[in-house]
């Protein structure tokens, strides 16, 4: 039985430029966990615990009607209370909004054949079997981007202010405007990567 592989099928999904590009999505489904708080805290990694078991049961759900894909990466939505912390640029977000006030939504992409009530069955199996309670949060999530600009960052989280700030001066030259909540996708496992070696796709929904 052959894989479906995501990352594969829709490889211009899941690669970037290391310098700034616009790009167009399709409509996608997603399995989906919100959250808020400190990525580095325990919260953050109960959540995608969470996700990866519920995306694990529902593999092992289709593989059995002959429909086996391998589950794709960690993706995350991030954004703030701008009512609260006003609108700071994409670059100066990360440095004035605390990483305690940033609220998210964790991401991975399902195949197109993966049905919403199929994977909330999943997810009910993963809270009465795993005794993962967090999973009775997960959500069958449908996302079109449309337009966006994008750009690999290469090296710790903590530098990504240097590559949004290519990617806002790269929308402003060519008049774009916001048009959606930043989007990473992790091309790294950051549980077990050096720092210095993580990939993450920054990616900003855009009009213009």
């Amino acid at each position: 039985m052959e894989k479906l592989d995501l990352t594969k099928r829709y490889k211009t999904y899941y690669t970037a430029a290391t310098k700034p590009e616009i790009v167009e999505f399709e409509p996608a489904q997603y399995l989906s966990i919100l959250g808020k708080g400190d990525p580095s805290g325990a919260d953050f990694a109960e959540r995608i615990q969470a996700l990866f078991a519920t995306a694990y049961a529902i593999k092992f759900h289709y593989k059995g009607e002959g429909k086996d894909f391998v589950v794709a990466k960690l993706e995350g939505l991030w954004w703030f209370d701008e009512a609260r912390f006003g609108s700071p640029s994409m670059s100066e977000a990360p440095k004035q909004v605390p990483r305690s006030e940033w609220e998210y939504r964790l991401l991975i992409r399902l195949p197109d054949f993966v049905e919403e009530a199929v994977t909330i069955g999943c997810a009910k199996s993963v809270v009465s079997k795993k005794k993962i309670a967090l999973a009775a949060a997960i959500e069958f999530y449908r996302m079109t981007e449309g337009k966006c600009v994008q750009m690999m960052h290469v090296g710790p989280f903590s530098t990504e202010p240097q590559t949004l700030a290519q990617l806002l001066d790269f929308c402003q030259a060519n008049g774009f405007s916001k048009n959606g909540l930043h989007h990473e996708i992790y091309l790294s496992d950051f549980r077990n990567t050096e720092p210095e070696r993580l990939k993450t796709i920054l990616r900003e929904p855009v009009v213009g």
